[in-house]
């Protein structure tokens, strides 16, 4: 498993579709208290209350089944001492190797089900303050403004935990959950609109080199910069991701094979260009543009062979798919 989902600010474990643990990240044994174990390999409900598996059982699982994805289901799993923590569940139902599979993604809601708890306690307050006489004026006003700002809380919270979700958190950019969801949605499009569209895979080239020479630091900073260039390049309805690693992707809608090998040149140019604290970083790049036939895996493993070939022919290098054969 890669070091940061390992240790992402949030659980994340993979379970078969008959809920059986596969992989579970460092952070989620923590927060739990389970040595691995104890954990792999064993059914999620293991770690329910009764009511826990009901409520996992009437949502979760029809769910994920009719849509392939499950949003901010709320649930308390158990802790090694028995205690009850509450949990955002994100879920998304994908296949490896021709296997079914569950990747989900809890986010601790301590905090959040504090502030349901003050909430219930102000509104419990305002009701007791109506039935008093005209002294409780100023108090209920009091009170409202605290729900108004306990409210404008929740909202900023449950804010920044989807963009979290969706977001790496060394370059700013998104992360490969969420650019492996905006392919499948312009896939699952294409049929309607019959719209062209390409995707980048982009390698640092010697990206080893750099942090045995300078340090995982620089090595940081790097990756960090990449981000920034991607984010000026790319249009508004671009989605660039950190891919893993020192790999980034680039998702473009509505770019064919010829203008997608012009915006990668481009991009190529301006890397190899730019200044580097270290010395100069090139990319390797690799372009797919979709067909009917393909699939998401299909068309990731195509540019991932141009990449490839990219850096077998001297790296700072530019090829499409289209021209493998």
């Amino acid at each position: 498993m890669d070091d940061r989902i390992n240790n992402a600010p949030c659980g994340y474990i993979a379970m078969t579709h008959e809920g059986f643990i596969q992989e579970v990240n460092h952070t989620f044994l923590m927060e739990l208290g389970y040595p691995l174990i104890d954990v792999l390999h064993k059914h999620i409900e293991s770690f329910m209350s009764t009511a826990n598996k009901l409520i996992f059982h009437s949502y979760f699982y029809p769910f994920i089944h009719l849509n392939g994805h499950v949003d901010e289901l709320f649930i308390s799993l158990k802790d090694c001492s028995g205690n009850s923590i509450p949990y955002l569940l994100n879920g998304r139902r994908l296949e490896r190797d021709g296997v079914e599979v569950f990747d989900c993604i809890l986010m601790q809601m301590g905090r959040r089900v504090d502030y349901e708890h003050e909430l219930r306690a102000a509104k419990h307050q305002m009701e007791e303050a109506y039935k008093e006489k005209e002294t409780a004026l100023a108090k209920l006003e009091t009170l409202h403004a605290e729900i108004e700002k306990k409210q404008a809380e929740l909202l900023e919270m449950n804010a920044l935990l989807l963009e979290m979700s969706h977001t790496d958190k060394l370059t700013g950019l998104k992360n490969r959950r969420y650019f492996q969801e905006a392919l499948d949605e312009l896939i699952q499009g294409y049929p309607v609109d019959h719209q062209p569209f390409s995707l980048f895979i982009l390698d640092i080239d010697h990206f080893k080199r750099v942090n045995d020479t300078y340090g995982h630091q620089i090595g940081d900073d790097v990756l960090e910069r990449l981000g920034s260039i991607l984010k000026s390049q790319a249009r508004k309805e671009d989605i660039a991701a950190r891919y893993g690693g020192e790999e980034f992707v680039l998702l473009l809608p509505q770019v064919d094979r010829d203008e997608s090998t012009e915006m990668a040149e481009n991009l190529r140019h301006i890397v190899a260009c730019s200044i580097w604290e270290t010395a100069s970083i090139t990319v390797s790049i690799g372009i797919a543009t979709y067909t009917q036939d393909d699939t998401s895996t299909s068309l990731l493993k195509k540019a991932d062979k141009a990449l490839y070939l990219s850096k077998e022919m001297g790296r700072n290098r530019v090829t499409h798919a289209m021209d493998l054969s």
